[in-house]
């Protein structure tokens, strides 16, 4: 992992349409075959939680080396090259209104389902203090043990909200 981060300026103004186009690049590749992730903008709370989740996260998952992805942040964490990206303190997915949501429950850890049409499913934590999302590639559509390597960090740094 590189220390460096490319940002913009904060004087720079982008239409809809550009900044559009300029996220999905960013999102898609970073140009040298690094992965990358947006950011999350959680509340003071949710980061704090984010932050001890960060130190808490395992080296590896499902035998793949952690390689997070860029810009580097406490808030995402990755393992095997973009395989498993772990993104904290996300905004609440509009699918958790949905009472027909799928769900999962891994290692004690509830999980709400998202399937994406090109990409491998993503799943985000559900009645936690902090959302924590983390998404797959299509090789670990199936499998769940990703969600149960994680549970513990999760467990122990993002209290119940209940």
């Amino acid at each position: 992992m590189t220390s460096s981060s490319r940002r913009l300026p904060h004087s720079v103004l982008l239409g809809p349409s550009a900044a559009l186009l300029l996220l999905a690049a960013v999102g898609c590749s970073a140009g040298d075959g690094t992965v990358s992730a947006a950011v999350p903008s959680p509340s003071p709370e949710a980061a704090a939680y984010c932050r001890a989740l960060d130190r808490e996260l395992p080296d590896t998952v499902a035998g793949l080396e952690r390689s997070d992805p860029e810009p580097g942040s406490a808030l995402t964490a990755g393992w095997g090259d973009g395989a498993i990206v772990l993104r904290c303190g996300v905004e609440r997915p509009a699918g958790m209104d949905d009472d027909q949501s799928k769900g999962i429950t891994a290692n004690g850890v509830n999980w709400m389902l998202e399937q994406r049409e090109d990409d491998g499913p993503r799943l985000t934590t559900t009645l936690r203090k902090a959302y924590v999302e983390v998404s797959f590639s299509q090789a670990y559509a199936h499998d769940t043990t990703p969600l149960a390597a994680l549970a513990p960090a999760v467990k122990k740094t993002v209290p119940n909200r209940l």
